[in-house]
């Protein structure tokens, strides 16, 4: 009985939110007395695993994998489960494990919690704390299925490193022909970017930016910042960025460490999409912009002035500490 995650990996390099479901797992597999398996898909060195609390790593390998497939990578992991007599299965709130999710608990005849944002509260019964409301109030929901399977909120609960070692074995699943009936032509990839699932800190531009000539101060910023670049969604819809970049509750959620939000007023929508985020800046020269009244630092000011002086700031700042 082991508590099993999916560790998703791209380019066979494992992901962030693999790391922060293996430091969450290990705490709740310690909770229950027991140990940490990860099953992985396509992934090159799986020793990194074991840093964060895994014990034993499943290796799927196969080309016909290359491409996530959500039947067959939800099978994969069901069979997984299978195999190690797992009681918790965890994934996280990716675009692709939320496709997967329900259906491994479907397979598995197991409850299923997406936004869990907190360890357990009990084991037994096992309760977990959720985000609910577009991230206005919390519920804690008990899993009474013998198998529970839940969905860990991105950056809700950090990295722990720990002294361990996983051991690996290779992984066979049987994989249904049934599942590759939907062909996929291509996936377009973005390179030399931080993306906006993967990025501690997300510089985000709206209608106060004037045009898509201007954005090349939130470049610099975003550059220097190490950060991924958003907008929000009128900006998308009119065609000064792309639909890729645009984020809130229509488009791609955000939980970082830090969203800088330069020009943007606050609808609810962007608002509630952006909201997990942990330190919110608001850059506006509308000092009753809704942004402000969740904002947890705001400037009142010409994001033309505001901007160019922050990255000046933020370069003196890393060549003093290079």
């Amino acid at each position: 009985m082991s508590v099993l995650i999916y560790a998703e990996s791209a380019e066979g390099k494992f992901k962030k939110v693999a790391l922060e479901l293996a430091s969450y797992a290990k705490k709740v597999a310690e909770s229950m007395g027991t140990t940490v398996t990860a099953v992985t898909v396509n992934a090159a060195d799986v020793s990194e695993l074991g840093k964060y609390g895994v014990d034993k790593v499943l290796k799927v390998s196969s080309d016909k994998l290359n491409t996530f497939n959500a039947k067959a990578y939800a099978d994969v992991i069901k069979q997984a489960a299978q195999k190690e007599g797992a009681k918790v299965v965890v994934l996280s709130s990716s675009t692709d494990s939320l496709y997967a999710a329900p259906a491994v608990a479907i397979g598995l005849n197991a409850g299923f919690a997406s936004n869990v944002i907190a360890l357990p509260e009990s084991t037994a019964p096992f309760v977990v704390k959720r985000t609910g409301f577009s991230n206005k109030a919390f519920n804690f929901t008990e899993i009474t299925s013998d198998v529970k399977v839940i969905a860990l909120g991105k950056n809700s609960f950090g990295l722990v490193e720990t002294s361990g070692a996983a051991a690996a074995e290779d992984f066979a699943p049987s994989l249904n022909d049934a599942d590759f009936s939907l062909k996929v032509e291509g996936v377009e990839k973005v390179s030399g970017k931080v993306t906006i699932a993967d990025a501690d800190i997300v510089v985000s531009g709206g209608r106060g930016m004037k045009g898509p000539e201007n954005w090349g101060m939130l470049e610099d910023l975003a550059e220097v910042l190490g950060a991924a670049l958003a907008c929000s969604k009128p900006v998308s819809d009119v065609g000064w960025r792309s639909h890729e970049e645009h984020v809130g509750q229509t488009g791609k959620p955000v939980a970082a460490n830090l969203y800088i939000a330069v020009g943007i007023s606050g609808a609810i929508q962007h608002i509630a999409g952006v909201n997990s985020s942990k330190v919110k800046v608001v850059i506006n020269t509308d000092p009753e912009a809704p942004f402000f009244k969740v904002a947890d630092y705001g400037v009142v000011g010409d994001a033309f002035q505001v901007v160019p002086q922050l990255v000046e700031k933020l370069k003196e700042f890393k060549a003093k500490n290079a």
